[in-house]
């Protein structure tokens, strides 16, 4: 499980490490990290040039002293100092002491248009807001140029608790962090800045209790559900689907699809478009009854595609068995009736859906996926799997919000959320909680549109036949 903290925890931490230690030894440490990783971006240490951009706090100071490292080793180093005067004074003389070369501001765009490494220093995990003007210049002359860019702990221009930028901000190829994620690395838009992300040990000892979690292969392979001995389709669980319309039958045909790849023993469908979904799919349980008479399941499906069809949404939500809600049944729930259920509701809104939802422009969600996320489940007592770039999970409760770390640019296709809902819904039906069950969802959907595009386009029904690969590409680490 790879953990995100926030700077409140990570600066605690730091300064619990640092009392037993000499002093100093924490930025060395950092230093040689920051120092070792640009070594091996750069491949052929001695003969490059390497620019540092140095602000006033210990993000400067890591620059300076990793700068001094690689000019040993026989980089050309030159530091920009955009406040001279307070330039951490250890990691300056140090650099002096090597041979490297120091100047301000008004002369580092000809060292960065000739730099074979950009080291951004500029501002730490504590900085808010985007760069101010000297910092913004460099940081676009960084970005136009042919230069690599490393950053240190962060993009400078990064909100490190929620990965909002909210100016002008660095982009780099690699960033370097110190002792722990933090959640800005790996939420958009400040993922995006951060480009790799390397995390660099250096002794801290951290709470149980992170902002993020990211579940890596061996989490999820924990969790799916495998079948024994004695189970058949019944104990496997069954998931009931109430989804499509006349006018969207292929919506219920794609969440029936992801439903049966996702671990349930058998999908019960209910709505107009059977006919579609059991040419496709004849081991589906038809109805057209309605879900009160569809049999019994472990956990519903509702709103792929349903339209305007809030009846059936209201009689799913009745039920005492979790509900994945999507798609129009985000639109059509009753919020109270949401927020009074006592099984668990899944809710899978992509951006636009959220700010519906939250009364608020779409852009403001993208720009605040993490506080979106939060006030979503908070506000509808609900686990919510917010789509996007970033995929989160949040519980209602509070507790760690999971970040999903696979997918590609090409799931951003009609009906690959229906398939989504279908595989979440199965896991649901399967035993595993929301939260979970989303997580777990996203990461084999992301990892299958991977398996599915390898760089080229997919539909909605590539992500499906890709499902099985993506649950034995887990299982078998």
């Amino acid at each position: 499980m790879r953990t995100a903290y926030s700077v409140e925890t990570v600066r605690a931490a730091e300064r619990a490490l640092m009392a037993r230690l000499p002093e100093g030894t924490l930025m060395r440490r950092a230093a040689a990290g920051l120092a070792t990783a640009c070594a091996e971006f750069l491949g052929r240490v001695s003969g490059s040039r390497v620019v540092l951009l140095v602000g006033s706090g210990d993000n400067g100071g890591d620059a300076l002293y990793a700068g001094a490292l690689l000019r040993r080793r026989g980089a050309g180093v030159t530091a920009v100092l955009l406040s001279p005067d307070r330039a951490h004074e250890g990691g300056l003389a140090a650099l002096r002491r090597a041979g490297g070369v120091v100047i301000g501001p008004e002369r580092a765009l000809g060292a960065i248009e000739r730099a074979d490494l950009v080291v951004d220093g500029v501002v730490g995990i504590g900085g808010k807001g985007g760069l101010r003007p000297d910092a913004a210049r460099l940081a676009a002359a960084a970005e136009r140029a042919r230069a690599a860019v490393v950053a240190v702990d962060l993009p400078s221009g990064v909100d490190a608790d929620t990965g909002e930028v909210s100016g002008s901000a660095v982009r780099a190829d690699l960033t370097v962090t110190f002792g722990a994620y933090k959640p800005g690395l790996l939420i958009d838009p400040g993922r995006e800045y951060a480009g790799t992300v390397r995390l660099v040990e250096i002794g801290l000892e951290l709470p149980p209790d992170p902002v993020l979690e990211a579940l890596q292969h061996e989490d999820v392979a924990r969790l799916l559900p495998r079948p024994d001995a004695e189970s058949d389709k019944y104990r496997r669980g069954v998931l009931g689907v109430a989804a499509g319309s006349a006018r969207y039958p292929g919506a219920a045909v794609l969440a029936v699809s992801g439903a049966l790849r996702g671990g349930a023993g058998a999908v019960r469908y209910v709505g107009p478009a059977g006919d579609a979904v059991i040419a496709r799919f004849p081991e589906t349980l038809v109805s057209d009854q309605g879900p009160d008479h569809a049999g019994r399941v472990q956990a519903w499906v509702v709103g792929p595609g349903a339209g305007e069809d809030a009846a059936t949404v209201a009689k799913v939500l009745g039920a005492d068995v979790p509900v994945l809600l999507d798609a129009d049944g985000l639109r059509l729930a009753d919020r109270d009736v949401v927020r009074g259920r006592t099984a668990p509701t899944l809710m899978t809104p992509h951006a636009g859906e959220a700010a519906a939802l939250l009364g608020v422009r779409r852009e403001e969600v993208e720009a605040a996926r993490l506080a979106s996320v939060r006030e979503l489940a908070a506000t509808y007592r609900a686990t919510v799997l917010l789509k996007g770039s970033t995929t989160l999970v949040a519980d209602p409760g509070g507790g760690p919000v999971r970040v999903n770390s696979t997918g590609t640019g090409w799931l951003a296709t009609a009906g690959s959320g229906d398939v989504l809902s279908g595989l979440a819904g199965s896991l649901l039906a399967s035993h595993l909680s929301a939260l979970d069950a989303g997580s777990v969802a996203a990461y084999l959907h992301g990892l299958a549109g991977r398996l599915a595009s390898r760089g080229a386009p997919i539909a909605a029904l590539d992500i499906t036949e890709h499902l099985p690969d993506a649950w034995r590409d887990v299982v078998r680490d």
